[in-house]
């Protein structure tokens, strides 16, 4: 059996590097998925129409180059694919405690839209566009 995950989210954290004493770069962002809330098997949708969506906030984990392009390229606000595992953790806290806690380590990360650009004259340029975004 294989431990496989999937991801189409949004990054919600600048994501940080830290080198171990072994010269390992870890790099951590959390990254929240969003799905429709059901009823009876029906999308339920606010008072406006709107579908109303469950978030669910994921702790990834990359290393070395992987993480060192995701620090490079990627900031708070991109959407991005995240192929990887699962990686459950076990830990004592300072009261000797267990912890427990879960995170997905990546594999893969593609990019699903630009760093926003700042200091562009064309509002457009770099945009991702939605399918949502095409008027028929």
């Amino acid at each position: 059996m294989q431990n496989i995950v999937i991801l189409a989210g949004t990054i919600r954290q600048a994501p940080e590097t830290r080198t171990t004493r072994t010269g390992t770069d870890v790099t951590r962002f959390k990254l929240v998925t969003a799905r429709p809330r059901y009823s009876e098997g029906r999308i339920v949708r606010d008072e406006n129409g709107y579908r109303v969506e469950d978030a669910e906030w994921h702790r990834v984990v990359a290393f070395n180059g992987l993480g060192r392009t995701i620090r490079q390229y990627c900031e708070s606000g991109m959407k991005v694919l995240v192929r990887g595992r699962i990686h459950y953790t076990k830990w004592q806290d300072a009261d000797g405690n267990d912890r427990y806690g879960c995170e997905i380590v990546a594999e893969t990360v593609d990019f699903l839209s630009r760093t926003p650009q700042t200091d562009s004259d064309d509002e457009d340029e770099g945009r991702f566009i939605d399918e949502d975004d095409i008027s028929s």
